[in-house]
C-alpha cells in the first residue's frame, strides 16, 4: 500500500513528464543488468528534439537507443566502460569513451568533475522501513544517487534485493514509475580445450584460504570449476557471476579467513542468469559495495593471499597488458584491472594473474614483440606479475626486460615462439 500511494503522489498526471531534460544535460543510466529499460525506452523518445546531452554510465545490458545512429546528434554517449551496445557507436565517433579507474569513478560524481542533472535507476519494490534496492548493481549508482539534481526509478518486481551501498531510501528518490520487466541475462560461451588448461595453471596458483576476484568470461568459469575442492576460499570480486554458484553450493567460499568484510561476499555487480539473480535475492551474506571500496587498492592489499584474475587483448614481451583496444579502436575499458591487479600484487600472499589463450581465433599470437600503434596499456610493465596461458604460468616480476622476454616467448604459442625471439633481438637487445 505505501509503495502504490507514493507511485501515486510523484507519478503526477503523466508518470514521464519528469523524464524532459534541458539540451546539454547529463545523465547517468545504472548498469549491467539493473539498466532500467522501460525508463530508458521512454527517456530517449521524449527528449529526441534535445541536443548534446551526455550519457554517463558503465556498461549497461539490454537495449541502448541513445547510442543509435538517428540520436547521433542528440545523445553524446561517454562511458566508464564501453560494452556490446555502445561498441559501434563509440569507434564510429558517436560519443567517447572516458578512461578511468574504477575505484575512482565515484569521486567524479561526488567531487562535482561530473556534474549530474539526471540519475536513471531500478530498484526493487519498498520495504516496510522505506527503504529500496539498486538489486545487482551498486558501482557508481550509490553516487550518482547522492549527486544527481533528479532521480528517476523504475520499480520492478523482477529486480533482485540486495544490501550493501544499494540501500536507498524513498526520500533520495524524486520521481517513480512501475514496470516490472525480465532483467537482460548473460549467457557464458562454451569453454574451450585452451580456456580449461588455463585454468589448470591458475588452480594451481591459489592457495586454500585465500581471497579471490574473477571477471566474467570463459577463462573466469573454467577457473572456478577447477576450485570446487579448494577450502576457506573468500570472495572480494568486482563481477559475481553464475560461475561463483558451485562454490557457494558446496561451502568452498567460507569468507573467514579476509579482515575487510569478514564472513561476507562482497562484489558491486552481478551479471549472469536469472539463477544467479535469484541467488542474490535477500541473501544478506553478499554484500553489494560501491568501487570505491570493492576496488580500492588499499582495501585489497590489506587482504592477505589476494587472488586477482583478469584477462588482457595482448600483451607485449616486456610485460606491457592492453586489456581495452585493438589498436586505437576502443573494445571495452581499463575496468577494474589497474586496481585488482596493484592491490593483489601488494597483498601478503597475493598474486595479480594475467590470463588469456595464446593466440586469437585467427590463430595470431597474442604475445607480441610490441603492442599495436595506439593501444592502451591497461598493465604497466612495472605492475605486471604472473601471465599465463594454456602453454604455462610466468612471474614477470622482479625480472628483467630480457629475462621476461625469455619467459613469454616460452608461453606463447609454438608456432610464434622463434619469431617472437628473433624480433625482440633485433629490436630490444640491439638498442638497450
Amino acid at each position: 500500500a505505501l509503495q502504490r500511494a507514493e507511485i501515486c503522489i510523484k507519478k503526477m498526471r503523466d508518470p514521464f513528464s519528469s523524464l524532459h531534460i534541458a539540451s546539454n544535460s547529463s545523465v547517468f543510466i545504472h548498469s549491467a543488468a539493473a539498466a532500467p529499460q522501460e525508463l530508458i525506452r521512454q527517456f530517449c523518445e521524449r527528449n529526441n528534439d534535445k541536443s548534446h546531452i551526455r550519457i554517463h554510465s558503465l556498461h549497461t545490458e539490454g537495449i541502448a537507443p541513445w547510442s543509435e545512429e538517428k540520436y547521433r546528434h542528440i545523445f553524446t554517449p561517454q562511458p566508464f566502460f564501453v560494452g556490446k551496445n555502445v561498441r559501434k557507436a563509440i569507434q564510429q565517433d558517436h560519443g567517447s569513451y572516458l578512461p578511468t579507474a574504477l575505484s575512482d569513478a565515484p569521486d567524479l560524481f561526488r567531487k562535482n568533475v561530473l556534474p549530474l542533472d539526471l540519475a536513471l535507476v531500478s530498484v526493487s519494490p519498498v520495504d516496510k522501513h522505506g527503504y529500496y534496492s539498486l538489486g545487482p548493481s551498486a558501482d557508481v549508482t550509490r553516487a550518482a544517487v547522492e549527486t544527481a539534481s533528479k532521480v528517476i526509478a523504475q520499480i520492478n518486481e523482477e529486480l533482485p534485493r540486495t544490501f550493501g551501498d544499494t540501500l536507498i531510501h524513498r526520500s533520495e528518490i524524486d520521481h517513480f514509475i512501475a514496470h516490472t520487466e525480465p532483467l537482460p541475462t548473460y549467457e557464458i560461451p562454451a569453454i574451450s580445450r585452451e580456456d580449461r588448461k588455463i585454468s589448470e595453471f591458475i588452480a594451481e596458483l591459489i592457495p586454500d584460504g585465500a581471497t579471490i576476484q574473477v571477471g566474467i568470461g570463459r577463462i573466469p568459469m573454467a577457473v572456478m570449476e577447477k576450485l570446487t575442492h579448494h577450502k576457506d576460499l573468500g570472495l572480494h570480486t568486482e563481477v559475481m557471476t553464475d560461475s561463483l554458484l558451485p562454490l557457494f553450493e558446496k561451502g568452498v567460499i567460507s569468507n573467514k579467513n579476509k579482515p575487510f568484510e569478514r564472513n561476507f561476499s562482497v562484489c558491486s555487480f552481478a551479471l549472469g542468469t536469472k539463477t544467479l539473480f535469484d541467488y542474490i535475492d535477500d541473501n544478506p551474506s553478499i554484500r553489494f559495495l560501491e568501487f570505491s571500496k570493492t576496488n580500492n587498492p588499499a582495501i585489497l592489499s590489506s587482504i592477505p593471499k589476494m587472488i586477482a584474475i583478469n584477462s588482457a587483448i595482448e600483451v607485449d614481451l616486456t610485460g606491457q597488458v592492453c586489456a581495452d583496444s585493438f589498436g586505437p579502436l576502443v573494445y571495452s575499458g581499463a575496468g577494474g584491472q589497474p586496481d585488482f591487479m596493484r592491490g593483489a600484487a601488494g597483498s601478503a600472499g597475493g598474486k595479480a594473474i594475467i590470463a588469456m589463450r595464446s593466440t586469437t581465433d585467427k590463430g595470431h599470437s597474442k604475445i607480441v614483440c610490441s603492442l599495436r600503434t595506439g593501444a592502451g596499456v591497461v598493465t604497466t610493465r612495472t605492475d605486471v606479475h604472473w601471465v599465463v596461458t594454456e602453454y604455462g604460468a610466468v612471474n614477470l616480476h622482479g625480472k628483467t626486460l630480457h629475462d621476461r622476454a625469455l619467459l613469454l616467448t616460452s608461453i606463447a604459442h609454438p608456432d610464434h615462439r622463434s619469431l617472437l625471439w628473433n624480433t625482440f633481438e633485433s629490436e630490444y637487445l640491439l638498442h638497450s
